[in-house]
């Protein structure tokens, strides 16, 4: 059975049942292996998941690719919950966006392909408070500014001196 991936494929997921011993599953994390399993050249490791489903504890199959990957509820068959042993989960990108026929292996089973709710970055513009637009604080004349400034660069060289003075105080004493 082929699989056929669109160019610039986003969001969606092809779940399989790895019906292979766990040395041949360790070893599908090696370079090339993927390749060889999915009968397709150039799958990045980095956007591919293989692992027992017994690490998912009582999340499970169907809660893991629900809360973790966002696939609907109704999307996903119940029967998944029923599945054992290896998976190995595709991600769109495990082939950089370009179009491929996947060519599984007798050893890969096809349980699914899932398509997550894509996020929705939309928002309403926030009104702007007045203090955040310009020119909205009090005006200050150049020579008021000036004054500040002269103030807090006295303050900072007084506060200087009177520790240079302090530690002079120490050493000579």
């Amino acid at each position: 059975m082929n699989l056929t991936l669109p160019e610039n494929e986003t969001g969606v997921l092809r779940l399989f049942s790895l019906n292979m011993p766990p040395e041949q599953v360790k070893f599908l994390r090696e370079p090339g292996a993927l390749d060889d399993v999915l009968g397709v050249t150039g799958v990045d490791i980095d956007h591919v998941e293989i692992f027992p489903v017994s690490d998912l504890d009582e999340l499970g199959l169907p809660g893991y690719l629900n809360q973790g990957h966002a696939i609907p509820a109704d999307q996903i068959d119940p029967v998944l919950a029923d599945t054992t042993g290896n998976v190995l989960i595709v991600h769109s990108r495990a082939l950089g966006g370009r179009a491929a026929t996947l060519k599984p292996a007798a050893t890969l089973v096809p349980l699914g392909t899932y398509s997550a709710t894509p996020t929705n970055w939309t928002s309403q513009p926030e009104a702007t408070p007045e203090s955040a637009k310009r020119r909205s604080g009090s005006p200050q004349s150049p020579r008021a500014a000036r004054t500040g400034a002269r103030r807090i660069g006295g303050g900072i060289f007084l506060a200087v001196m009177l520790l240079v003075v302090f530690v002079i105080y120490l050493v000579i004493r």
